[in-house]
């Protein structure tokens, strides 16, 4: 990868469409608005255009950390537009101020809230050889062996007689 300058600025663009909607995307239930994972993708998005400059052949980035505050409802048929800018870069670590708005010019995000963090990784990989990459540049070990079946979060226990269980007298326990 190439050096990544703080500063560097990447966008996307999305008009809102009816499966972007959070009673199409989500629950009926919702209004419909644009949903707020649609919105984190279109600043994924941008945050990721902010990138590509500076990436080498089969090299992408992954999303680590998203803090969002979606403060307006966004309707069909408007476009909305991801701003990002690169505020922080770290080894493999990189983090963005971000920014959306609808093209009526109302934020839907403003820029001093909102932040996200991607790490880069090769691309050609499987999903759990991105996660591995992600874990090294944090210094962690791999999470292998540490999650197993056995592990207290996800050994299973008998439920108590006329409990909700899974068929098999047995729940999972987080």
């Amino acid at each position: 990868m190439k050096q990544i300058p703080v500063g560097a600025k990447g966008r996307f663009e999305l008009v809102v469409r009816p499966e972007h909607l959070a009673n199409q995307f989500k629950d009926t239930a919702l209004p419909p608005v644009l949903a707020t994972p649609v919105m984190i993708m279109v600043m994924e998005n941008a945050a990721l255009n902010a990138l590509k400059p500076y990436l080498d052949a089969g090299e992408s980035a992954v999303g680590t950390r998203v803090d969002v505050r979606h403060l307006a409802p966004t309707p069909l048929g408007m476009r909305v537009v991801g701003e990002a800018e690169v505020t922080d870069v770290d080894g493999r670590r990189i983090e963005f101020t971000v920014r959306a708005t609808e093209s009526s010019g109302i934020d839907v995000l403003p820029a001093t809230t909102a932040t996200i963090r991607l790490h880069s990784v090769q691309s050609s990989g499987t999903a759990s050889e991105a996660l591995q990459a992600v874990l090294a540049s944090r210094g962690r070990p791999s999470p292998k062996g540490r999650r197993g079946p056995n592990h207290a979060r996800f050994r299973r226990f008998k439920s108590p007689a006329g409990s909700p269980a899974d068929g098999n007298g047995a729940t999972n326990c987080t």
